[in-house]
Parts: C-alpha cells; sequence; structure tokens
C-alpha cells in the first residue's frame, strides 16, 4: 500500500530587494516559518530580483541579515529568480505550444482607458481581448497573454476557505511574458516554488486575487498544487497599506537592534498567537520556540490592522 502519511510542508518566504523589509513583510516572514517549522517543516528563502531596475544594491544582504536577526533561519541555500530564466523560457515554451498564448500590442494605459469595470484592487487591468484574433498591422509587441477559460477557477485557501474567481470577468487574458522577453510575475513564481518542491505558499492577502491565475497556470504545466494561506495585512494609520519607506526593519540601519525581541512579540500577538509575559525580553530563538510549540493557525484575525508594539511588551 502507498504511504499516506502526509509530508512535512516546505514553506518558502521570498522578498524583492527593492528596499528593506517592512513590519508587513516581518509579519508574512514569521507566519510562513512558522506554519513549515509547527508541523515539521522546511522553510526556503528566494530573493525576487527579476525587477533589475528597481533592485538597491547591496538590499538582498540586508534582507537576509534582517531575517537571522529575529531568529528566522532558512534551510539550504538561497535560490534567486534571475538564476531561473533559462526554466521559464521552457515552460513559456510549454504555454505557447499549447495555443493558449498570443501576443499583444495593448500599452497598459489603452488597456485602462477600454476597460469598461471598476479597477480591481491588485495588479491587473481587465484586459478587453483586443489582440485575441490578431495584433492591429504595425504594432510592437508588449507582451505575450494567456487565454483563460470562461468559467471560474477555485482553490481551497488554509485561512480564507474555498476561493472562486472567473479569471475572464476578473482580467480577462493575463500577460506572462513582457514584450522584451522577461518572463511576467504570475508564471515566474509558478514556475519558481515548483523547482523549489514548495508545498506551502503562505503570504499577504493582498496576493490573494493574483492566485487564481497561477493556479490556472500549475493545471496547464502539470504542476503540483501546492497549499495557500492568505494573512492579513499589516496597516498604516487609517488602514493605508504600508509602502516600502513605512515602519522599515533593517539591519542596515540598525532599526530594533536591541529590541528584536519586543517587535517579534507584536508581531506574535497581530497574527492572534497570545505569547506569555515571561517571554518579554527574551532572545529572538527562545520566543521562536515558545511559538513554534503553540502556533495555531485557528487564531488568524479575518482582518489585519496596525501592528502595536507595547512599551515593555
Amino acid at each position: 500500500m502507498p504511504d499516506e502519511t502526509p509530508k512535512p510542508p516546505v514553506g518558502r518566504f521570498a522578498p524583492s530587494p527593492t528596499g528593506a523589509l517592512h513590519t508587513g513583510s516581518l509579519a508574512t516572514a514569521v507566519a510562513s516559518w512558522l506554519m513549515a517549522r509547527s508541523a515539521g517543516g522546511r522553510w526556503l528563502l528566494r530573493i525576487d530580483d527579476l525587477d533589475a531596475p528597481r533592485q538597491v544594491p547591496g538590499m538582498a544582504d540586508d534582507i537576509m541579515r534582517t531575517l537571522e536577526l529575529f531568529g528566522l533561519w532558512w534551510d539550504g541555500e538561497v535560490t534567486r529568480q534571475s538564476c531561473n530564466r533559462e526554466a521559464y523560457r521552457h515552460c513559456f515554451d510549454e504555454l505557447l505550444a499549447t495555443g493558449l498564448v498570443y501576443p499583444c500590442g495593448c500599452s497598459r494605459r489603452e488597456i485602462a482607458q477600454a476597460a469598461s469595470a471598476p479597477h480591481p484592487d491588485d495588479d491587473c487591468l481587465p484586459y478587453p481581448g483586443t489582440c485575441r484574433d490578431g495584433m492591429r498591422e504595425g504594432a510592437a509587441v508588449r507582451s505575450w497573454r494567456l487565454r483563460v477559460p470562461p468559467e471560474q477557477v477555485c482553490f481551497h485557501d488554509l485561512h480564507k476557505g474555498m476561493i472562486c474567481q472567473h479569471l475572464g470577468e476578473r482580467c480577462g487574458d493575463f500577460a506572462v511574458r513582457r514584450g522584451d522577453g522577461e518572463i511576467a510575475y504570475q508564471l515566474a513564481v509558478v514556475v519558481d516554488d515548483h523547482l523549489t518542491g514548495v508545498t506551502q505558499v503562505v503570504r499577504g492577502e493582498d496576493l490573494l486575487p493574483s492566485t487564481p491565475r497561477q493556479v490556472y497556470i500549475l493545471g496547464l504545466l502539470g504542476f503540483a498544487r501546492p497549499a495557500y494561506c492568505h494573512i492579513p495585512l499589516v496597516t498604516g494609520s487609517g488602514g493605508a497599506k504600508l509602502s516600502k519607506r513605512d515602519n522599515l526593519v533593517s539591519h542596515h540601519l540598525g532599526s530594533w537592534r536591541g529590541k528584536e525581541w519586543g517587535l517579534l512579540l507584536a508581531v506574535l500577538r497581530f497574527l492572534g498567537q497570545d505569547p506569555p509575559h515571561d517571554l518579554v525580553g527574551a532572545p529572538c530563538d527562545e520566543i521562536l520556540r515558545w511559538a513554534v510549540g503553540c502556533f495555531d493557525l485557528t487564531r488568524l484575525p479575518d482582518a489585519g490592522g496596525e501592528l502595536v508594539v507595547s512599551p515593555g511588551s
């Protein structure tokens, strides 16, 4: 009989080196680390460095040193998206061979002007299908788009439950490759996770709307679907989303140095956990040992908010 014992998960954290971590990205890292470790699994670190023009020199190292400062050690070598370009091209060619991928000459501005529905709160402008049957004469290729089915794509989120999205209505045919040849995020992230055997993806709920696109690509490529868990967002005052300049957590800048334990306890409280008072002032490794043993996914809050660091925690 086949062994049906569940395998320990393989989680990951995949920051972009376009700026220092902030308290929101730290909360995501902690949640991802705890979900993998509490189930006896592995936790990987990937640097998402495809967007070269926006990268800040030295920031990848700063992110790694910051994670170490909080006791968030990863397994194995750090991987980088920039090393996966050959695999991206191979998977793009597979999609191209299905006949579902076509060149598009529309600019983002043209798509925005053509959209009849309000723009969703993510990176996807609803595409009206202008180039589905061929680009206009003389147009340059600005992207390569993947045809989507006229039906819902569904997946189960470990925190949000069943999520269904009609890709045609939500975003339409979406880009999997840019006109300059660079692979688009939705395809890249699917290939990245497949290459490293990731089985558990924990990230902020701002990325939830794009997950059905990734689930669709997974099916086309025949890749196993990881378990997804989208956690509430840490916000600024008034509920605003944190920017790369807000609430920075940086080894290089020295922010929180010597007070890491206070921020880590605040993150655990934000995630719905209840660290005991005797952990105040404890090393991060000790706090995380407690958190691994007591982590309870069902206590994750339904909504995000500000991350409050109490004086004396």
